[in-house]
């Protein structure tokens, strides 16, 4: 049961709104560092100086899309255990069953409520305090 003010975070999302969104709800679940990034190489630039525990990913992103992020995140041994959720518009199965392949520990489907999203953080890091 990980203390939420403990955990590290980073959100991943080519939309302002989303990133927004997504922080909104992480500071309401008492998770305060947070870290943001507009694609997955800027994801991974952040990585490198700063690992997290915690990875919640836009799947459609330009340059570096949220398959290829994840990917790159597995094969990092410093961010190779950064429990990773993959956020899509869609919720189709080939795309989960792909994101499954390369080590996502969990999906949301945009878009989420606050309980979707607490569900889906507890379902990888356990229930928060």
């Amino acid at each position: 049961m990980p203390t939420a003010s403990a955990i590290r975070a980073l959100i991943v999302d080519d939309q302002l709104t989303s990133r927004a969104l997504i922080r909104d709800g992480l500071q309401q679940l008492g998770i305060q560092d947070i870290g943001m990034a507009s694609d997955g190489e800027q994801g991974l630039k952040s990585l490198m100086q700063k690992p997290v525990h915690l990875i919640i990913s836009d799947l459609n992103m330009p340059n570096l899309d949220g398959l290829g992020f994840l990917r790159a995140v597995r094969a990092n041994p410093p961010t190779k255990n950064s429990a990773f959720i993959m956020l899509t518009g869609r919720g189709d199965r080939e795309l989960i069953e792909k994101a499954a392949k390369c080590g996502v520990n969990n999906y949301l489907v945009k878009p989420f409520t606050m309980p979707a999203l607490k569900s889906a953080i507890e379902a990888v890091l356990g229930r928060l305090k």
